[in-house]
């Protein structure tokens, strides 16, 4: 019988990493004064995949949920401003569009921007949607500010997130942790023990003998998934006819492109690549479809088109795209790979932990564990998946790129139910269909639609109150103020400077 009631008096994170020193941060703050003892138990034998380098605006929140600033991040964990994304040659071979952290142009009576935009388009105006995004316009420009508090209107709202260095992270959060009393524990698990009636977990026993006990266990374990998926058995959800790529390969450089204040995202034939800005060096990889590519293909590909000089063996990673039916089983609950991989097209990796701890923060269980409660977690933590794969999904369906095997499977592919009825609702009229726990909101969505010209060929007809006249000048003035708002951003390194989160002179 379960201690219904009795409150969770001891927590075993198993599994360092991001995952891990994330939970253990933020827990540590959210049960803070209470006779709750966390431990970490790390295994200094198994090598952490360090994914997770570019992340979104949420990742700030967290940084402020665990007490420390951006500055102590960004130099700490030598990182560097992120606006957005930049995708190229996705629509077609030598085209881009950006996905800002920023809204476009400003609404008017209740009808919005892209309406008007969408008006003046149809009258033969070809301005692009993203000259009206002050966050597009400041990372193509190699510019970062703080976003104003009180901006006078929705042309100054944007947001901005980070990119640092994965281990570098981990190893500041470790410092942070442990500095306010999280235990933490070197050593491999043997064995899991279990109780022999309700199947729920009890302790670990570690190679040199020794146990720890607990009441709640995080599995934090990544692929392996050792407590959730290997000892309770819980299956995982494939997704893989939905997302194709199921291999990835890395290899950091030095510098040579622009210090961009953005993440770029370049499709190629078997799947796409990223480029991720840090102060001590460039992060690069190729996401890939096996069915389409080779391991040594891939590699070379990559290595070919470093803009600087490699610094490190190229790093193979396998995965599945999806998630574990059931996240929260037992007295278990998984976190980031653990829990689920969706590649990181649009940054959601540390933003699926985050969200996690901070959900069961709000559904701490007693040592009852309530089945009420890890069945809500596992309700919303499904939608959160979902909504993260239809949108990264629209990216893959929405293509461009005809006569390559990968991208032309990948337009006809049927999309689900709720995406495809989004997609369908903005065609017709320019109208977004908002789901529970959408982790992307409307503007981003804009991005993605206006970036593959997935545009209705009608507006809101309330967009007629105003002339074309009207609107012209009204454009006219809208691309000034971004143009006076840009004056006062600084360059991507002065900003990191003056903010305090340079690790020294080396960028």
């Amino acid at each position: 019988m379960r201690a219904a009631g009795q409150p969770i008096r001891s927590i075993l994170i198993v599994g360092g990493g991001t995952a891990g020193w994330m939970a253990a941060a933020l827990l540590e703050r959210l049960l803070d004064r209470q006779p709750v003892t966390i431990t970490l138990l790390e295994s200094p034998d198994i090598r952490t995949v360090g994914v997770g380098e570019a992340t979104v605006p949420a990742i700030r929140d967290y940084f402020r949920a665990i007490g420390v600033s951006e500055a102590e991040v960004l130099r700490e964990a030598k990182g560097t401003a992120k606006l957005g994304i930049e995708f190229r040659d996705w629509a077609r071979p030598g085209d881009s569009f950006f996905h800002p952290f920023g809204l476009y142009g400003i609404a008017s009576r209740g009808v919005g921007f892209h309406h008007y935009w969408l008006k003046r388009r149809a009258g033969g105006d070809q301005t692009p949607l993203a000259d009206y995004c002050l966050a597009t316009q400041m990372a193509l420009r190699g510019l970062v500010m703080p976003p104003a508090e009180n901006p006078p209107n929705d042309l100054g709202i944007f947001d901005w997130a980070v990119h640092f260095d994965a281990g570098l992270f981990a190893r500041f959060l470790a410092r942070v942790a442990t500095g306010r009393g999280v235990r933490h524990v070197e050593g491999t698990v043997a064995a899991v023990e279990q109780d022999g009636e309700s199947g729920f977990l009890t302790g670990v026993t570690l190679q040199d003998g020794s146990r720890i006990e607990a009441d709640l266990f995080l599995d934090c374990t990544g692929f392996r998934s050792l407590l959730l998926g290997g000892t309770l058995g819980v299956p995982y959800v494939d997704w893989s006819h939905l997302l194709p790529c199921d291999r990835a390969v890395a290899m950091p450089c030095t510098h040579g492109d622009a210090f961009t204040p953005y993440t770029r995202s370049t499709a190629l034939a078997a799947g796409w690549q990223w480029r991720i800005p840090l102060q001590h060096r460039v992060g690069n990889g190729y996401v890939y479809a096996s069915a389409h590519l080779s391991d040594d293909e891939a590699q070379a590909v990559l290595r070919g088109g470093l803009e600087g000089q490699a610094l490190a063996e190229p790093n193979f990673l396998r995965f599945t795209t999806g998630h574990r039916a059931r996240v929260w089983e037992k007295n278990v609950i998984a976190l980031g790979l653990s829990a689920g991989f969706l590649e990181p097209l649009e940054s959601t990796s540390l933003t699926l932990i985050q969200s996690g701890v901070e959900r069961l923060g709000n559904l701490m269980p007693d040592r009852g564990f309530a089945p009420e409660l890890a069945d809500e977690f596992n309700r919303i933590t499904a939608l959160e998946y979902a909504r993260v794969r239809d949108f990264l999904l629209l990216h893959y369906w929405a293509n461009g790129r005809v006569g390559e095997p990968l991208w032309d499977a990948c337009r006809s592919l049927a999309l689900p139910e709720e995406l495809a009825y989004k997609v369908a609702l903005f065609r017709s009229r320019g109208v977004f269909a908002r789901y529970e726990w959408e982790s992307f909101r409307d503007p981003s969505w804009l991005s993605m639609y206006a970036g593959f010209d997935l545009l209705p060929d009608r507006y809101d007809p309330l967009a007629d109150h105003f002339t074309d006249g009207e609107l012209e000048g009204a454009f006219a003035r809208m691309r000034e103020a971004i143009g006076r708002a840009m004056s006062l951003a600084q360059p991507h390194r002065d900003f990191l400077r003056d903010i305090g989160g340079l690790a020294g002179e080396g960028v």
